[in-house]
């Protein structure tokens, strides 16, 4: 008989795990890790500095740019092959961030069913799943590690300026795309923090009780 227990910190683990997941996967997507905050670089647009542009933004694979000067933009992949992205460590940072997003969505898809089943090939799924967030974010740490020794590739100082140098942006700043997967790789090990405590709530006594009763609907706080 499934018995479905929801509490409250079960509940907050798998939204949290969910969460992690998507915010990675929309930073890794983004252009958004490097934004040109240097206006001039738009003056060959003919149109005045104070005019209101949004900046020039670079991401791992893809980009925004300036293309008329109509003020209109254009984003999308500037690599169509693997091998044509701006720098062998970015290379290796979309690889660290791929699987470490891959098995971030394995555990979101996993916690929706922790409410059912609490095991999995005779283990907890919560100690399972927690592992498997712990494994994660040092894949997605270890790649954005690896990030800003790639500043110094011809990609980067195009949009942010010769003086680009390996930890060195000179003319750009750090985009959101960036600080979000940095929150999110802090939130992965904390949410493998939490599946313990999930844990400890969906296997207390108060829960057994209430399996022992025969309820298969069990709230408990």
């Amino acid at each position: 008989m499934c018995h479905v227990i929801v509490t409250c910190r079960s509940m907050l683990w798998t939204l949290m795990s969910i969460a992690v997941a998507f915010a990675e996967l929309v930073a890794f997507m983004s252009a958004d890790w490097l934004v040109d905050t240097d206006r001039t670089s738009q003056t060959n647009t003919s149109l005045p500095v104070s005019v209101d542009l949004a900046p020039p933004t670079l991401g791992l694979y893809s980009r925004c740019t300036l293309v008329d000067r109509q003020k209109l933009f254009q984003c999308g992949p500037y690599a169509t092959h693997f091998t044509e992205i701006a720098s062998g460590f970015w290379q290796a940072t979309i690889i660290f961030l791929a699987v470490g997003i891959m098995l971030l969505s394995i555990v979101g898809f996993l916690s929706v069913f922790s409410m059912c089943f609490q095991g999995i090939c005779g283990k907890s799924i919560f100690n399972v799943c927690g592992l498997l967030q712990a494994i994660a974010g040092l894949f997605l740490m270890l790649g954005l590690m690896l990030y800003p020794a790639g500043f110094g590739c011809e990609k980067v100082k195009h949009y942010c300026g010769k003086d680009a140098s390996p930890f060195k942006v000179s003319d750009c700043s750090l985009g959101w795309a960036l600080y979000t997967a940095i929150g999110g790789t802090l939130a992965a090990f904390l949410c493998a923090m939490l599946s313990a405590q999930a844990e400890v709530a969906t296997s207390s006594d108060k829960v057994q009780d209430e399996v022992d009763e025969g309820r298969t609907l069990i709230c408990v706080l």
